[in-house]
């Protein structure tokens, strides 16, 4: 088996800044602003985009995706291909080759020794690891010297791109994270909260969920970058004050996914001292729909296990009336403007992989909704507006992170729902601890200790198999992997299961899209354990001093933060 089109040579490099600076530092001090604010600097440890973008300026992969989704190497040599000889003919092994040289931020070399720990740590099965999917057929790594890796996979793989690719999967020192996995891994707070890293920057102070202080790593690899000295990366808030701080006031020079409907965008770039920055990608905002008993009721340990089958939402038709319910041309319309587009989709682009057949959530249809649920037997029996059966009340906790965009949208959906007889109590969560992925909070998106939660994700690169994959069966979040995992809505389907097996196995391009599109319906139409709702742009916005930004939606948005540099005005 042999894929060509997939596996085509990779850019040799990317050079995006022009020579603005001529030494490390020279440029002083630079501020950027997440609203949603980071409070861990290990992606392994938290599925949250806050968290892995902020450790993606301290922690590097083998290689990234670049802004238009191309594969480039950072820690590594070169891009490994079919043809370049470094991913074998039967697509079963992977060589990755380090760069000469390179150091950790603490003066110690890279080698290839880093690069099998980080995938033993995230394989150890009590360790709970946030990017296990990463990992997925992994059949052993050898290192046949310091700066050789090889992957073997327990079975071809198409895409072997999964292990140390993408801000979702960077390098993790030895030295430091030996004592660290397993069960260990969450509570060794020194390195999880200052790890030594490869990147532009390393941590001076680390405040969870407010503020983290860094400095030019002084063992960078290109000693003329960064041009910034030192760097604070400032989280909390919410997403209006973030935009005003850098659209209107100046005080700082980077927002982070402004979630603001179109108007007060452009209303506050009228300010003069920043400009909006924007990009499609794969991110879209659904909701989920727990398949799990989140009742209190239970015991500890057993809420939103696989244990207790939620007792409303195991009714497909109940999924399929709520999400009938809704109006995504008039939530795009009122939350995202031109930056956003209705979608049934769960993988939006690219146009190998979108679902085009998908389309019959983007009719509200209120009256077939309730028409479903009476043939389901769920009627209004006592005339209080709220539907029941077998004594059951249709009442259901809607739960999201704290977000004006997120709370019209809530606002909306529950008028919508109550419409056709739901009963519908909202809560928002602080955003830093919503996707903070706390083991012991239980306001966490991974505990889902309500019974529809709605939030965005999406996926680095341009190939959806991982995504897909975080959906398979056992790999929900639970105590046993300290409330870590993918399958956030404890979706179990055996024929969802077989297709992931099969896409693992198949090479011609043309035949994975059409598997991903099956894949993508079974979640979406066909169970609808997953509704989506927006196909999200991103929107950031930068200041007008500020140079070498490259907005990108297939990794880090802080990718290129070593590019980074300050124009004179």
């Amino acid at each position: 088996m042999k894929l060509k089109t997939l596996l085509l040579g990779a850019a040799a490099g990317v050079s995006l800044a022009p020579a603005a600076f001529a030494e490390r530092g020279s440029d002083g001090h630079v501020n950027i602003i997440y609203w949603q604010a980071p409070s861990i600097m290990t992606p392994f440890l938290s599925g949250g985009t806050k968290d892995i973008e902020a450790a993606s300026l301290v922690l590097e992969p083998l290689g990234r995706y670049d802004q238009t989704g191309a594969l480039v190497p950072y820690l590594a040599q070169e891009i490994p291909t079919v043809e370049n000889g470094g991913v074998s003919e039967d697509l079963t092994q992977i060589t990755w080759k380090l760069k000469e040289g390179l150091l950790w931020s603490d003066g110690t070399p890279v080698t290839s020794a880093d690069v099998k720990f980080t995938a033993d740590y995230c394989m150890d099965p009590e360790g709970g690891c946030a990017q296990l999917a990463k990992f997925s057929n992994v059949a052993s790594i050898d290192t046949p010297d310091d700066l050789t890796v090889v992957v073997t996979f327990d079975k071809p793989m198409p895409n072997p791109y999964g292990p140390f690719m993408g801000n979702q999967s960077p390098i993790l020192q030895k030295a430091q994270f030996e004592q660290c996995k397993g069960a260990n891994a969450s509570s060794c707070t020194e390195a999880n909260f200052n790890p030594i890293g490869t990147g532009p920057f390393v941590v001076d102070e680390f405040k969870p969920n407010d503020v983290i202080s860094l400095s030019a790593n002084p063992n960078y690899r290109d000693p003329a970058k960064p041009a910034f000295a030192t760097a604070t990366l400032k989280g909390g808030g919410d997403a209006e004050s973030a935009a005003r701080a850098v659209l209107q006031t100046g005080e700082f020079d980077y927002a982070w996914n402004l979630q603001l409907a179109p108007d007060v965008i452009a209303s506050m770039a009228e300010g003069g001292t920043g400009e909006p920055i924007t990009a499609f990608g794969t991110l879209v905002e659904r909701i989920e729909m727990n398949m799990t008993d989140p009742s209190p009721s239970l015991p500890e340990g057993e809420r939103s296990t696989v244990a207790h089958p939620h007792p409303i939402l195991s009714d497909f038709n109940v999924r399929k009336a709520l999400s009938m319910a809704i109006d995504r041309a008039l939530l795009t319309e009122i939350g995202y403007g031109v930056a956003g587009r209705p979608t049934c989709n769960l993988v939006p682009a690219p146009e190998l992989y979108a679902s085009e057949t998908n389309t019959e959530c983007l009719t509200q249809d209120l009256e077939g909704a309730k028409a479903l649920l009476e043939e389901a037997g769920w009627t209004d029996s006592d005339g209080d507006g709220v539907r029941d059966k077998d004594g059951m009340k249709l009442s259901l906790l809607y739960q999201s992170s704290t977000n004006a965009v997120r709370q019209d949208f809530q606002a909306l959906i529950k008028q919508w729902w109550e419409e056709i007889g739901v009963e519908t109590e909202l809560r928002n969560v602080d955003s830093s601890v919503f996707f903070g992925g706390d083991p012991g909070s239980p306001d966490t998106f991974q505990k889902f200790y309500a019974d529809v939660e709605m939030y965005a994700n999406n996926f680095d690169g341009t190939d959806p198999q991982s995504y897909l994959s975080m959906y398979r069966c056992g790999n929900e979040p639970k105590p046993s992997s300290q409330w870590q995992g993918e399958n956030i809505n404890r979706f179990c389907n055996e024929e969802y299961d077989a297709l992931l097996d099969e896409l693992a196995q198949t090479g011609e391009l043309e035949k994975r899209g059409e598997i991903a599109k099956r894949l993508n319906d079974i979640i979406t139409k066909e169970t609808m354990t997953i509704v989506p709702l927006v196909d999200r742009g991103r929107v950031s916005a930068k200041s007008n001093t500020l140079g070498g930004v490259v907005l990108n939606t297939w990794d880090s948005e802080l990718w290129n933060a070593a590019d980074w540099y300050r124009i004179d005005g």
